[in-house]
């Protein structure tokens, strides 16, 4: 053909243009990755021809890609060296669509009102994304093929195209953007290297912009990790995670099932949350072959894996028609449960093999893996493997996990039992504590106030029942000596229930104090005196319920014996006394809010025991 041609878009390509003008995409800048994309396509469908032993048009120029804008003639021109288009492939991509199932995507597009759900990359449409920006495109195009010549195709956008012959041509194809007046800017060289170097970064040909390389960092997570250098990831990690200290911990691998997956995940040597520079915000980022489809991606992986840093490249994505948010939900949960997964995993073996790098990570990191436990069934027993806390046997400063805890238990040991409190001191000198030291039974000592809410949610581990010292069902091998006989002592709880009435719940006889005389426990089997504590402190409105605690006392401890004798000589005195051994219980439990009326009264005791003959 040596003539001018004048087409008419097919039907569904018009109707398609009218929603790309007006409404597909939220950001007009978009169009600059498409066109990039697509010039990066034909440089790999050439770089296949080549390798494949197929002739090729000036086979010594290489695959790549130039930008130039023109401020002054309000142009932008993205050239590449590709594959390039004949006269009926012009036609065919640039006047058709040519995928079954057209009509039905476009249906969907119109009758949802809702443009974001197309499927751009599985119909190549983002072409036509350029009149959003462009009252008139020019391609110029001179496929790879020696014996073809060169077309140009020139559209305004609406009814049909021009097509032409163009002698002379380069191999590859370059498009020409005359822009609208309220597009003007996108002739500026800033605003179009913002772009390229927020979408196009990765893309594995050489870009130029004006004639500066702009492609510099590769993209390493697409290469065997076998080829890759240390001081090039953490190149990578810093351009990525704009930190320039190494990160703790490095996660590279690919998979085909049952996606295909490339992956480079970063952890960062610090938890910026504890910095004070509030609540972190996911920075892995969504790429699909290389090129970003979402920043930051949303629903990636899990709000509690929010401290992550990389990419995630996937080839099998069923993109939004405008790259902007995934258009099938239930992959993207598929790709969370599967990164999530495989993270996971890492973390384990890390643990196995440098303990003492995952201790760093782990003191880093603890309440986002709690997080976790809380919050996300699916992965809740995986998490449960991850945890580690000081232990009752171990020496102070010793972490160990629920399986080695496991491990070390006694045949009759049928539970994992677990101590909240301020620290190991604390923890040891705890009346809770007592009967598992008697019976040499190893306690997890957690000092973290939101560990009970965690174990509570893990509730098991390795099919072994996790339970707080403080609900446990232990009572002491033998009776000790000097202890107030069986019925000596209920005379003594019931006087108690009586003298100290609403103040507490039931009074009983303790199997489990060995120094201590009392102690409280909530008579809700569920809750325990920290959870109340947690509770009260995120109740924001609302009546307060009065919690009712329970109060064993310890038969064999002198306080509780003399204070047996005292109720038959000074029932006052001795009441005084029951009120104080009660508050020093409360103490002991955390659970003493306001000590005015404890130092009135223990102050009254001294001066009673001082001036007594």
């Amino acid at each position: 053909m040596s003539q001018n041609e004048t087409h008419h878009f097919q039907a569904e390509i018009q109707q398609l243009l009218d929603i790309v003008i007006h409404s597909l995409y939220t950001d007009k800048e978009i169009f600059v990755r498409e066109l990039i994309s697509n010039a990066a396509d034909a440089c790999e469908k050439l770089r296949f021809n080549q390798s494949s032993g197929t002739a090729v048009y000036q086979s010594e120029i290489a695959p790549g890609i130039s930008v130039t804008t023109d401020d002054k003639a309000g142009t932008i021109t993205i050239t590449d060296t590709g594959l390039g288009m004949t006269h009926g492939e012009l036609v065919e991509n640039l006047g058709t669509i040519a995928h079954s199932g057209t009509k039905a995507f476009l249906k969907q597009l119109t009758e949802d009102k809702k443009p974001d759900v197309g499927l751009i990359g599985q119909f190549g449409v983002g072409f036509y994304s350029a009149f959003m920006v462009a009252k008139k495109v020019t391609v110029l195009s001179r496929s790879f093929a020696p014996d073809e010549t060169g077309w140009q195709w020139t559209s305004e956008g609406m009814g049909g195209y021009e097509l032409a012959p163009a002698a002379e041509l380069p191999r590859g194809t370059k498009i020409t953007l005359e822009l609208k007046d309220d597009a003007k800017d996108f002739a500026q060289a800033a605003t179009v290297e913002r772009i390229i170097q927020r979408y196009s970064s990765f893309v594995p040909f050489p870009i130029e912009l004006n004639s500066k390389r702009l492609n510099t960092v590769q993209a390493i997570w697409a290469r065997n990790k076998n080829e890759i250098k240390e001081e090039e990831y953490n190149e990578f990690y810093t351009f990525v995670g704009h930190d320039h200290e190494k990160p703790l911990f490095r996660l590279h691998f690919s998979a085909d099932a049952p996606l295909a997956i490339q992956a480079l995940l970063f952890v960062p040597p610090r938890n910026f949350e504890t910095l004070g520079m509030g609540r972190m915000d996911s920075e892995v980022n969504l790429y699909c072959r290389k090129i970003l489809i979402q920043a930051k991606a949303k629903g990636l992986f899990p709000e509690w894996l929010r401290f992550l840093k990389g990419v995630v490249d996937s080839e099998d994505l069923p993109l939004n028609i405008s790259r902007e948010t995934m258009q099938d939900t239930s992959l993207m949960q598929k790709l969370n449960k599967v990164l999530t997964s495989r993270f996971l995993k890492f973390l384990d073996e890390q643990a196995e093999k440098d303990a003492a790098a995952y201790e760093k990570f782990y003191t880093e990191y603890q309440r986002f893996l709690k997080e976790g436990v809380v919050t996300d069934f699916t992965h809740k027993e995986a998490l449960g493997k991850l945890l580690r806390f000081e232990s009752s046997t171990l020496d102070a400063g010793k972490l160990t996990s629920l399986a080695d805890y496991v491990k070390r238990m006694p045949s009759e040991q049928k539970e994992i039992y677990c101590l909240l409190a301020a620290n190991r001191a604390a923890a040891e000198a705890s009346p809770y504590f007592e009967v598992f030291r008697e019976r040499k039974f190893e306690v997890l000592f957690f000092y973290d106030a939101w560990d009970e809410f965690v174990m509570e949610h893990l509730h098991t581990f390795d099919g072994k029942p996790l339970k707080l010292a403080e609900k446990a069902d232990l009572n002491l091998a033998a009776k000790k000596d000097g202890a107030l006989s069986e019925d000596a002592a209920k005379a003594l709880a019931q006087w108690l229930k009586e003298t100290l009435g609403d103040k507490v719940g039931e009074v009983r006889v303790s199997q489990r104090l060995v120094e201590s005389p009392a102690v409280i426990v909530d008579a809700d089997k569920f809750m325990t005196a920290n959870m109340r504590r947690l509770m009260k402190a995120m109740k924001q409105d609302g009546p307060e319920t009065a919690a009712r605690h329970d109060f064993e006392i310890n038969p064999a401890h002198p306080i509780i014996s003399r204070l047996d004798a005292m109720r038959q000589k000074d029932a006052a005195l001795a009441s005084s006394v029951a009120e104080q051994i009660l508050d020093n219980a409360r103490v002991a439990a955390g659970l003493l809010e306001d000590p005015r009326a404890m130092l009135t009264r223990l102050n009254q005791l001294l001066e009673k025991m001082l001036t007594k003959d």
